[in-house]
């Protein structure tokens, strides 16, 4: 009898528990990246190499071509994430943009405008016109500062490549630093090119560690197209970043692309393989769980059938533009990726 009163009784404390514990519910925006391979206008700038996007080009980029271009990207940025979300991103970056005309072209297209995406951007040094940029909504993000780093490249090396882009404020009502990045390209092979990607990874470093000397619980986002896949010696060994959550590397970043990459998905196909150069890497302060600010939640690649190539030999592949000169009306060579984060909401 005692017993089954006991049992009685350790079932009601339990639902009494249960019934009285509030369910929490939680604010989830979602941050993108997009490499769009390629976005330049149809107007000749002076001391740029935008040759190949002439209507005089080989490619005969035309107004046409190029507010189709527009279309294509800009309904597939308002998309991605939308499906936990049901909304537009709250932040995205961006690289292979020629410069503010095509960023002000983009927010300003049909499908971005009801979003009243801003734009932060620099003209970066780069002979062929690419710069890195970053769009929000000024309803979950607010900016309060941006700096643009250029990079120096060592041993007499005069290549010129993309700036790292930071821009900090407030996500979510919350200090967010945000780091936009386009890597060195493989040109020439892996492995003679890597020492310059190793180079961007110590500049990207030099950025975190400045952040940290001002705050060393600074929630930190880098992203971008690293042109090099999680597990290479850029990122494991140069940024020093972790691919294991629970296990954070000294300098308190983590990827979370690598778990993606190891199931083999990627964000870029070549010769019949997947790389994943387009990632995020967050600092150790959006992991963790049990606080009540803003978290890291998920990592993916937003890779839906209209973005690939339908048929042929590179059927699955990112549908792109062109194809050496040929016109392709795609989208990218790369597939977006995305990242969620969550707060849990006040009552």
């Amino acid at each position: 009898m005692k017993f089954s009163f006991l049992v009685i009784l350790l079932l009601l404390v339990a639902f009494v528990t249960g019934f009285s514990q509030e369910k929490k519910e939680f604010e989830i925006v979602c941050v993108a990246f997009y490499n769009v391979e390629n976005l330049f206008d149809t107007i000749d700038q002076p001391d740029v190499q935008d040759e190949e996007y002439l209507p005089t080009s080989a490619n005969q980029w035309n107004s046409e071509k190029y507010f189709r271009k527009i279309e294509r990207i800009s309904t597939t940025l308002v998309k991605i994430g939308n499906e936990k979300t049901g909304d537009a991103p709250a932040v995205i970056g961006l690289c292979e943009i020629e410069n503010s005309i095509v960023l002000t072209d983009l927010v300003n297209s049909e499908a971005m405008k009801p979003f009243n995406y801003q734009i932060v951007h620099f003209d970066s040094w780069y002979l062929r016109g690419m710069d890195v940029a970053l769009l929000y909504r000024p309803g979950y993000f607010e900016p309060e500062n941006s700096v643009t780093h250029r990079i120096y490249f060592r041993n007499g090396v005069t290549f010129q490549s993309r700036d790292h882009l930071l821009v900090s404020g407030k996500l979510l009502g919350e200090p967010v630093h945000f780091v936009v990045m386009h890597w060195p390209s493989r040109r020439g092979g892996e492995k003679r090119s890597r020492q310059l990607r190793i180079e961007s990874a110590e500049l990207a470093l030099q950025i975190t560690d400045s952040i940290r000397k001002l705050d060393n619980d600074a929630k930190i986002i880098l992203f971008g197209d690293l042109n090099d896949d999680p597990f290479n010696y850029s990122i494991i060994k140069t940024l020093k970043v972790s691919n294991q959550r629970d296990i954070v590397s000294e300098t308190n970043l983590y990827n979370p692309m690598y778990e993606l990459y190891k199931k083999g998905v990627g964000s870029l196909a070549y010769r019949d393989s997947w790389n994943l150069f387009d990632q995020f890497i967050v600092s150790s302060s959006l992991l963790n769980n049990e606080s009540k600010s803003l978290i890291f939640y998920s990592a993916h690649i937003f890779n839906k059938p209209f973005l690939m190539q339908q048929d042929g030999r590179f059927k699955g592949y990112p549908w792109r533009t062109f194809v050496g000169n040929t016109y392709m009306d795609g989208f990218s060579d790369h597939f977006p990726t995305f990242i969620y984060l969550i707060k849990e909401k006040t009552k």
